[in-house]
């Protein structure tokens, strides 16, 4: 029971990762389609990793006790994506490092000491980000968050297959057929 209630706690992780991660990368397959340009291919394999992912994990949650059923299958699908998510993730490598924000200050900064008291200028402090860069470093972070996500529901479903077969029991049936001596 208690395998049960972390595989679903954690497909729902997965669920609510990837929304944000498709909705992102769908903005970027969209502009370059608008643009009549590929997408690039560091954007394309995790967008099409994560919609594989999103519809694989519903179907699981729906489908809990069939899941339940077919362990070894799912978790070995699981370990797929894995797999699949390290590949998007390790294309997508080249925006680890990028700085997407940056804080610009205005250096005017002043006091001025009278007889009505202290008053002073503070200066102002404003923050730039830019919003695709943004986005593939937080996809970036998704993949990651998902690769780990979608490893521990593998290794859950190995221990609940595992806890699963401890718990079958077999049944005998012996029937006895009485047989009648009856003499004719």
């Amino acid at each position: 029971m208690i395998g049960g209630l972390l595989f679903s706690f954690w497909r729902f992780m997965e669920i609510i990762t990837l929304i944000p991660t498709l909705g992102m990368l769908a903005y970027f397959v969209h502009q370059y389609q608008r643009s009549n340009l590929l997408t690039p291919n560091d954007i394309l394999v995790l967008f099409i990793v994560s919609v594989l992912a999103a519809a694989w994990a519903i179907l699981t949650v729906l489908r809990r006790k069939s899941t339940r059923d077919s362990a070894i299958f799912v978790s070995f699908i699981d370990l797929c994506f894995v797999g699949a998510f390290i590949a998007g993730v390790y294309e997508l490598r080249n925006i680890a490092n990028a700085d997407c924000s940056n804080f610009s200050t205005d250096s005017r900064f002043s006091v001025t000491i009278d007889n009505n008291g202290i008053n002073g200028d503070a200066p102002s402090v404003r923050l730039n980000t830019n919003k695709e860069c943004a986005m593939r470093k937080a996809s970036f972070a998704f993949g990651i968050m998902n690769c780990i996500f979608f490893a521990i529901t593998a290794f859950l479903l190995l221990f609940m297959h595992r806890t699963r077969k401890d718990e079958r029991e077999v049944v005998t049936k012996e029937t006895y057929r009485r047989r009648s001596h009856d003499s004719r």
